[in-house]
């Protein structure tokens, strides 16, 4: 029979044993759910699945992340789900919930002033200079904008963003007056006001309801991103697309919107790889959408519709537009929102988009893009206080 001091040496023996055995053995990588507002296949669902491979890569397996394609929350239940943890991270479009991020709103309906920039300068690549921007702003320069987010127990950790917006529609749109009388969907107020300068009246709709729209008959015109003729399948209910007008871009996007105390939970390191997943999601949605509008083109061509560019007058009609149009905007969101320094935030974006002009020229893959998005944005947010 054992002695009592050899049964204790026996227990402590195995109690060693056992945390060794803990210490050694793999720990469980965390998986984040991330609710995704796009179709599965769709350019948008294929860049948030890149995402959470990212996180996984760059977490060392430390971290996951599944992601849900239009079933765990929709466009309009991101911004309450993730709140309220229905969803750890999803795909925020800010411009659905107007009161609740009135200042990134009010940044992203400035888009249209890309048009405004010399074109030889800006080489075809607005949609990169205005995310690289935008994502700058967010995060250094908005204070308002992360308390915003705050307030919806949201964390900021990517931006997404479209590429040029056009008409897509179920008849030609190529001068003013062909305008006149037009039910158009639209996915900002800047857009809004741009349909009705010029005769239309603007419907305000979910994209998941897009394509039952122009098939009723409710919509004559979507002014979407073009590469959301494929990934909404709206191929088969447009007869016409005009490519080059109203223009601007759709960048209201928290693309990684993390629940605030999910992020609080994750250690700095994890913090860290999210970040530079981030980054990537920031770089990969809109080079995507890039890439792809020439093959959503042809995908209405090959069904029998046509393509068209607007006419002079109706480009310089915008143009006009757009220059009255930004103090169209401090005016509304001051009015309607109680955005005190509107003016002040259009002056120092202005000074940010320049530069981004710059900085993106020659910018040859996603993963370029990717790595200037890191290297003058993501790697400069600190992980012990961000979002925290």
């Amino acid at each position: 029979m054992l002695s009592r001091k050899s049964l204790l040496s026996a227990s402590v023996l195995s109690a060693s044993a056992l945390t060794v055995a803990m210490l050694a053995a793999p720990a469980q990588a965390r998986t984040l759910s991330y609710a995704s507002v796009y179709p599965a296949g769709s350019e948008a669902d294929k860049a948030v699945h890149e995402w959470a491979e990212k996180v996984e890569e760059y977490s060392d397996g430390d971290l996951k992340a599944k992601v849900f394609p239009m079933s765990l929350l929709s466009a309009s239940e991101v911004s309450a789900g993730v709140r309220d943890g229905m969803a750890d991270a999803g795909y925020l479009l800010t411009v659905y919930f107007p009161a609740e991020y009135p200042h990134i709103n009010l940044i992203n309906e400035s888009a249209m002033q890309v048009n405004l920039i010399d074109r030889e300068r800006l080489n075809g690549l607005g949609t990169y200079a205005f995310e690289g921007a935008i994502t700058e702003f967010i995060f250094f320069k908005c204070p308002e904008c992360l308390q915003e987010l705050e307030a919806q127990n949201h964390v900021y950790t990517a931006n997404v963003a479209s590429s040029g917006y056009g008409m897509v529609c179920n008849e030609p749109v190529v001068k003013p007056e062909d305008m006149e009388g037009m039910r158009m969907r639209v996915a900002g107020s800047h857009w809004s006001r741009w349909v009705s300068e010029f005769g239309g009246s603007s419907v305000s709709m979910t994209i998941s309801e897009i394509r039952e729209g122009l098939s009723q008959g409710v919509l004559d015109c979507t002014i979407s991103s073009l590469p959301e003729i494929t990934n909404l399948n709206l191929t088969e209910v447009v007869t016409d697309v005009t490519v080059d007008l109203p223009g601007g871009i759709y960048a209201g996007s928290s693309g990684a919107s993390v629940n605030k105390d999910v992020w609080a939970s994750l250690s700095e390191d994890q913090r860290r790889a999210t970040l530079k997943a981030g980054a990537y999601l920031t770089a990969v949605t809109p080079w995507r959408y890039e890439q792809t509008q020439d093959e959503a083109l042809e995908a209405v061509r090959q069904n029998g519709g046509n393509i068209h560019n607007a006419s002079k007058e109706f480009h310089e009609a915008t143009e006009a537009f757009v220059k009255k149009d930004l103090e169209t905007i401090v005016a509304y969101y001051q009015e309607r929102h109680g955005v005190e320094r509107g003016g002040e935030m259009l002056d120092e974006f202005a000074v940010l988009l320049d530069k981004w002009v710059d900085l993106v020229q020659g910018v040859e893959s996603a993963d370029e893009l990717a790595e200037i998005y890191y290297d003058e944005i993501f790697a400069k947010v600190d992980v012990s206080k961000h979002g925290l």
